[in-house]
Order: structure tokens, then C-alpha cells, then sequence
């Protein structure tokens, strides 16, 4: 695994900075511990870390092509580099290294921009072709690894794995996106292809942006879609394919010059994967388990369960977790706001698995590919009542009912219908969103300053759902809802905790479940041998029974996170408090004080978790600490504004005024 970052001169063949590249690339140095790399070519530089794991002698980027007019930069893995390596050689290519990275470039030499799709594995990458004065990017199909660029008001464009790469570019600009913010409150992270900040784009998944000089810079361009149209399948049939699929997508990711290991909570997922390692390989498995003391029961033993069944080389740890103190650390982390606590326990065991290994193997994406999550079957239920009743009827009687019923945060699962009751008197993909949703509608809205909410007028975060909704070749719900998830909370949410918080101790994740062959079978498979009744992942399930105990299979799933509502009452709330209504807040010109006041009074009051809502503040605090109001004085002095008029935001700041005495000038957006 690595880390990638370069400039292209769209204007003209100017000399790019070299200074500026390797602050660029060293930004990313927590990705390659390894070793770095440049090429510097005319009106192109590309910079690269390295994190050894395939041709550790020979393997050293930029890769260069035979007359050396390609190069590359490349982050991932590519696990049939070697069939598509004897393929090139038989087609006249000459081959320096034993590499998978050197396989892309005679590959783009041989099939141009589509060499992607000949691609397995995961993948972020930038080649430079000066035959053709091209630069072009290129992002793996789920969006296992992370890309970023952006086009500065010098024409440059620029690019990198993480956004610090581009921040510590000088001209890149910190200036906050309110759809973006908004977003974020929503889903609890930045959707694709937005980040936080306006003129900053990620790269989807299964695209390529290929660049030209003295030409408009062109739309990335998507090379892949999943179908999920269902095919006639017997299940017995179904669970034998699964499993020879599984095995073959858990044997292609053990190949590794660096030791190598898995993660193993002893839920489905990992110890499915754990089993499959253990019967293809002669030496223990190296396993990592974590859990958090917080005055409960340990869920370790299900971990212990397949460890002591296949004889793995286990270590596991139990640690103390306090949000309050982990929360900058976390911001640094992900540059932008992140607001999935899961992303705490994903870095604490991948620093216990980094003290043994360099590559490990998870369980990722399970829930996604096979219907695991809850919210699936509650989907799937209420669409069916919604399809059953009259449209009128439905919006009119559950709105009202919706209304009227009390948030029972403090009741019996079974007591706290509003949710449900709301869900079902709007379309599908609204009230998808809605289970979704970390801060819903009207409780942003209510946390927003005038000036906020007057600049997202018009954006609407239910969209991206229903828009990939739209997408779906289906009109299946749990299909629907799965389809959404894959092209949304995936890449967005699970696989970006994964990546930052593995590679912030240089560690490789590999999932075997989010192989490209094996998501694209599973998409064929109906609906019903995925949520049989109320039992999610059912084929999978199914598949594992020779080999994963019933404990570990059929136990109440557990999300691999922390309580955080004992952390933020008490004493944890005053320290909470005076971080979401701290200064660099009020400075952000987004948020409405009072407001946060009175969810962390409701949260204290024990009547209302509020929870959720506080920690996603708490890592926007944290984001503004330590990404957008770092660094020197000039830093705080606001770029662009919320507001159309200085009346705006003189009036918006003396409403503020009773909370802080005073108040800088509000800062940019």
C-alpha cells in the first residue's frame, strides 16, 4: 500500500515546484514508510511513498516504461498482475521488474484508458503518457483506495491519496463547501465526489478523469456499474459457488513478500475469511481481536471460538477509550469531518495487528454484498406497507400519526415507533435516507446559523440516495437499499474509515468479500438468499456452516464501535461543551450556539441520546482544529463568506453575542 500525489500544468509546459511536490508527498509519508520516488517531466511532477509488500527488491516507484515516455504513480493491489503480465509479454512488452504496479503501464500502453477494466483488485493511480500529453486518473471499482484532485486558480491541477496531500500545496484553498456541511450532518461523512471544500473533488469509484493540456478539464468517466438483476439459482447450487468464490478471492490476497494476517471480531464475515486463510495456508494465522473496557461483557471469546478452532497465532487487547480524548486524533486522521466512531476501535486494531504484520485481511463489506444490517429487513417491511396503502392516505394519516408521537430515546426498542411512522409516509428512498440519517431535516436546520441555512437552500442530502436508487436495474427494496449502500455508505463512510485508519500505521487492509467477481455473482442473487425472514446474510451464512460454529454465525450482530452517551454526560459534557461552543466554532459561521446548548442539556438531562448528534459536532470541532483553522495566524482570516452583505454577518454574530463575549469575524466558507 502507498500513498501518491503529483501537479500537471494544464496551461502550458511550465516547471513544476519540486519543493512543492515533496511537501506533498511527505504529507502522505504515513502511507509508505518505506521509501519515496519522483519523476519530474515537462509540465509534470509525481511523487510516491512506499509500502513494500509485492517485489520488495525491485518494486520502487515511479514506474517507468520501456523508452520511459509513461510513468506511473500507483496505490493498491493488483492480484492478476500475472496473467496480465504473461498476456504483455506475449504482446512484445519488455518487463523490468516482478512488480503488479509495472503490469498497468504496458497495459495502458496496449489497451489505453480501458486497461482498467482488465484490472482486479484495488486500486488509485496517476500516469503521465508524454507521447500523448496526457495525465490520467484512475480509481479502483468500489473505491477500496482514495483519490483526490483539484484544479488551482493557476490551472494547475493537482492530486493526491489523502487531502492533506493537496492542502499542503500553497495555492490550494480551505474554502468550506455549506452543501458539503450539510452532507456531512446527514450521513455523518462527505459524499462522493464532494470533500468538504469547494474546487476539492474526490474521484469516484470506477472512474477515470484523463487530462489533456489547453483543453477544458473533462468529467471523470465511469467504467463499471453493478448489475443486480437476480438469475434463476438454487441455493444449493448458490452455497457451493459461494463458497469455491470466497475461497478463491481469500487466495489471490495471500500473496505477500511481508507478513500477513487477519482481523477477527468472531463475527460472520471475519471468521468466514479467518476459516478460508486457515484451510489454504500451512503456517497459524496471525489474528487481531480488540475490545473496549467499559464495564460490559467482553464479546472477545467469540474471537477466541475460531481462533482455538483453527489454531491461530491470536493476540488480542482490551483498551480504555475515551472520546473526548481521542477525537483530535481522529480529525488529523481523516482531514475532513468523520463523524463513524467505529473508525476508534479500526485504528486501535490495526495498531495491534502493524506490530506483527504489514498486510491484513478483514471481513469488510459483508453487510452490503449479503444484507446484513437490520435496516434492510425494517426497509423491506415498511415498503411493503407503503406500496400496500394509497398513496394520499399514506402521506396524510402517517405524517399526522408521525407528528404526534413522542421520541422515546429512553424506551424499549419497541416503544420508539416515530422513526418508522415517518418512514412510511414518504417514498422509498426518503425513508431509506432516513434510517440513515446521523441528524435528520429539521434537527440541522434548527442547528444552523441564518447565514448557513440561507446558503444551502436548494440542497436537498436525500437526493444522493434516491439518486442511486434511480441507478438500480431493480425495484426490489432490500435490492434497492443494498444498491444505495454500495455506492454511497461503502466507499464513503466503511471503506474510508478502513483506509485512513490502517494507513495512519502504514498497515494494508485487504477484503476479500469486496472482489469485483465475487460482488458482481452476488449481485445476481435474489433477495430472498440474502434476508431469509428476519435472518440477514442468509447464503453466506449458509456457505459458513461447515466451517464457522452457530455461536459465531447466528449471535446478534455487534457493531464494532463504543458507547459514547456515559461519555458525554457529567463532567464529559462540560468538556464537551466548551469544545462545541469553543471559539474556532463560533469562527466557522455555521453553527447556532444556543442550539448546541440545548442538545447538550436534553443529552444531560438523560431524557433524550443525543449521542450521535454531539460526537458528529465533536469531530467537526475537531476538524476545524486541526485541518482548516491549522497552521499560522493568517489561517483564521476569513477567504469567502457566508453571507451576500457585512450587515449579514454583523447581524449574525450579535446573536451569538451572549454566548461568547467576543466574537472574531466569522470565518470562510
Amino acid at each position: 500500500m502507498c500513498g501518491i500525489a503529483g501537479i500537471f500544468t494544464l496551461n502550458g509546459v511550465t516547471a513544476v515546484d519540486r519543493e512543492t511536490i515533496r511537501s506533498m508527498t511527505r504529507a502522505i509519508a504515513h502511507r509508505g514508510p518505506d521509501g519515496e520516488g519522483f519523476f519530474f517531466g515537462p509540465g509534470v511532477g509525481l511523487g510516491h511513498r512506499r509500502l513494500a509488500i509485492i517485489d520488495v527488491a525491485g518494486g520502487q516507484q515511479p514506474i517507468l516504461n520501456e523508452d520511459e515516455s509513461v510513468a506511473l504513480v500507483f496505490n493498491g493491489q493488483i492480484y492478476n498482475y500475472r496473467a496480465l503480465r504473461e498476456e504483455l509479454l506475449a504482446a512484445g512488452h519488455i518487463f523490468r521488474t516482478q512488480s503488479d504496479t509495472e503490469v498497468i503501464v504496458h497495459a495502458w500502453e496496449e489497451w489505453g484508458a480501458s486497461c482498467v477494466k482488465r484490472l482486479r483488485g484495488m486500486f488509485a493511480f496517476a500516469l503521465y503518457d508524454g507521447r500523448r500529453n496526457v495525465l490520467f486518473l484512475a480509481r479502483d471499482r468500489l473505491g477500496k483506495k482514495p483519490l483526490y484532485y483539484s484544479v488551482l486558480t493557476n490551472g494547475d491541477l493537482i492530486f493526491g491519496s489523502e487531502l492533506k496531500a493537496l492542502l499542503a500545496h500553497p495555492l490550494a484553498e480551505k474554502r468550506l463547501d455549506p452543501f458539503a456541511v450539510d452532507n456531512y450532518l446527514a450521513f455523518g461523512y462527505v459524499p462522493d465526489p464532494q470533500t468538504i471544500y469547494r474546487g476539492i473533488h474526490k474521484l469516484p469509484p470506477a472512474h477515470t478523469l484523463e487530462v489533456q493540456r489547453h483543453a477544458p478539464t473533462p468529467n471523470p468517466q465511469r467504467y463499471w456499474r453493478l448489475s443486480m438483476i437476480p438469475a434463476n439459482c438454487d441455493e444449493r447450487e448458490a452455497v457451493d459457488e459461494l463458497r469455491h468464490r470466497l475461497d478463491e478471492a481469500v487466495r489471490i490476497r495471500l500473496m505477500s513478500e511481508v507478513p500477513l494476517g487477519a482481523f477477527l471480531s468472531g463475527g460472520v464475515d471475519s471468521s468466514g475469511i479467518v476459516s478460508s486463510m486457515a484451510r489454504q495456508t500451512t503456517a497459524p494465522v496471525k489474528t487481531f481481536a480488540l475490545d473496549f473496557d467499559e464495564g460490559g461483557a467482553s464479546e472477545l471469546h467469540h474471537a477466541r471460538r475460531i481462533a482455538e478452532l483453527y489454531g491461530t497465532d491470536h493476540k488480542e487487547a482490551c483498551v480504555q477509550m475515551d472520546p473526548l480524548e481521542t477525537y483530535l486524533a481522529q480529525a488529523a486522521i481523516f482531514d475532513e469531518p468523520f463523524a463513524d466512531s467505529s473508525s476508534v476501535p479500526t485504528f486501535e486494531v490495526s495498531r495491534l495487528a502493524r506490530q506483527r504484520v504489514t498486510v491484513a485481511l478483514s471481513g469488510d463489506a459483508g453487510d452490503e454484498i449479503f444484507a446484513g444490517y437490520r435496516r434492510y429487513r425494517w426497509h423491506a417491511r415498511t415498503d411493503r406497507l407503503r406500496r400496500a396503502l394509497p398513496e394520499g392516505l399514506r402521506r396524510s394519516a402517517f405524517r399526522t400519526l408521525g407528528a404526534a408521537y413522542p421520541k422515546l430515546d429512553w424506551a424499549p426498542q419497541w416503544l420508539r415507533a416515530k422513526t418508522t411512522l415517518n418512514e412510511i409516509a414518504v417514498n422509498a428512498a426518503e425513508g431509506y435516507f432516513r434510517s440513515l440519517c446521523k441528524i435528520d431535516d429539521a434537527a440541522r436546520w434548527r442547528l444552523y446559523t441564518p447565514q448557513m441555512r440561507q446558503a444551502i437552500i436548494g440542497q436537498h442530502p436525500c437526493e444522493i440516495i434516491a439518486g442511486a436508487m434511480r441507478e438500480v436495474d431493480s425495484d426490489d427494496p432490500v435490492t434497492c437499499a443494498q444498491y444505495a449502500d454500495l455506492v454511497t455508505y461503502l466507499p464513503g463512510d466503511i471503506l474510508a474509515k478502513v483506509d485512513r485508519a490502517s494507513m495512519a500505521v502504514s498497515l494494508e487492509i485487504r477484503a476479500p468479500l469486496l472482489d469485483h467477481e465475487l460482488v458482481e455473482w452476488a449481485g445476481t442473487l435474489p433477495s430472498s438468499l440474502k434476508l431469509r425472514g428476519t435472518e440477514g446474510k442468509y447464503i453466506l451464512k449458509r456457505t459458513l456452516e461447515p466451517f464457522v460454529p452457530g455461536e459465531n454465525l447466528y449471535r446478534r450482530k455487534e457493531g464494532f464501535t463504543t458507547s459514547l452517551a456515559s461519555h458525554f454526560r457529567g463532567a464529559g459534557n462540560r468538556t464537551l461543551r466548551s469544545a462545541l461552543t469553543s471559539d474556532l466554532m463560533v469562527d466557522s459561521g455555521l453553527f447556532d450556539l444556543p442550539a448546541v446548548d440545548s442538545i447538550l442539556d436534553a443529552h444531560e438531562s438523560g431524557m433524550r441520546d443525543n449521542s450521535q448528534i454531539l460526537w458528529t459536532l465533536l469531530m467537526f470541532a475537531g476538524f476545524l482544529e486541526k485541518v482548516h483553522f491549522a497552521g499560522t495566524p493568517e489561517a483564521r482570516v476569513p477567504r469567502l463568506t457566508l453571507g451576500s452583505s457585512s450587515d449579514a454577518h454583523e447581524g449574525d454574530k450579535a446573536s451569538q453575542g451572549s454566548k461568547k463575549a467576543a466574537i472574531r469575524s466569522t470565518a470562510p466558507i
